[in-house]
């Protein structure tokens, strides 16, 4: 089985340290083979910020899959935003804005949804959309093929359509098309998971998108609290299976809890 813990949206500057704690007990209960981290992980991307979330990341002992978010992005310090937008974020979390995991059971594409020059929204290239669908069609079919980046592909209400990746018209057939089972993201701090679709044929594939809240910070929303999500993939007799579930921090008890669990029906080609 393989067993991937997503979160996104730490805010570090922001956190909340009884949720940081009961994180890194999920981690080390749970032994993930992968945490993919998705961005907005400091809150306005200071050093001291980075270096929080530079010992959270090494405090997992897991390996670790992540991509910036807009917060990411020094936003009063011009300077930086204009000549080295990434460098406090690079020098903390890796040089590689778009790292690429993959193991005998998984595939996971890290993507950069961020642009030193938009503020908070978040877009794709076409050059970017055509590397993601190579990597993909490449893959192992018995690989679970996952795509993490920052920023939503689909909104669950209306009012977060705003907040929805530029480029995702494309991105998101093209995607699903080469085979991604699951585009994960953050952003805007609500748990949620719907499908999507490619483009080819009378009968589209379909795939899903999965979102999480905020995983430690207090920039709460909706009245849900800190939560992440725990993705876990098998095959049985040839039958892929996967289960996405949601656990949320609860106050009262100081640890994260199971509060829902939907099976994924991924499809495969017949062959």
């Amino acid at each position: 089985m393989t067993r991937i813990l997503h979160i996104s949206d730490t805010h570090f500057g922001s956190e909340r340290e009884p949720a940081v704690q009961a994180l890194l007990g999920l981690a080390h209960r749970l032994q993930p083979q992968l945490v993919l981290l998705g961005g907005d992980i400091t809150q306005r991307a200071r050093r001291g910020q980075f270096a929080a979330a530079r010992r959270f990341v090494q405090a997992l002992q897991r390996p670790v899959l992540a991509v910036p978010g807009n917060h990411d992005i020094p936003l009063y310090n011009l300077v930086a935003r204009l000549f080295d937008p990434y460098g406090g974020y690079r020098r903390a979390l890796g040089v590689n804005l778009e790292p690429v995991v993959e193991t005998e059971g998984l595939l996971a594409i890290g993507v950069n949804s961020t642009h030193p020059a938009r503020h908070k929204n978040g877009r794709v290239s076409p050059g970017q959309v055509v590397r993601v669908a190579q990597r993909l069609r490449e893959a192992d079919p018995a690989r679970l093929r996952v795509v993490l980046l920052h920023h939503p592909v689909r909104a669950a209400v209306d009012s977060d359509r705003g907040n929805l990746l530029a480029g995702r018209d494309l991105a998101v057939p093209a995607w699903v098309d080469a085979g991604a089972d699951l585009i994960l993201g953050g952003h805007i701090h609500l748990p949620y998971i719907l499908p999507i679709h490619g483009a080819a044929g009378s009968a589209p594939r379909r795939a899903w998108t999965i979102q999480a809240g905020t995983a430690v910070s207090r920039r709460l929303r909706g009245g849900i609290s800190n939560s992440v999500n725990v993705i876990d993939h098998s095959i049985d007799n040839g039958r892929h299976q996967c289960v996405a579930q949601r656990w949320d921090y609860a106050d009262n008890t100081g640890e994260f809890h199971c509060v829902a669990s939907q099976p994924l029906d991924l499809q495969r080609d017949a062959s």
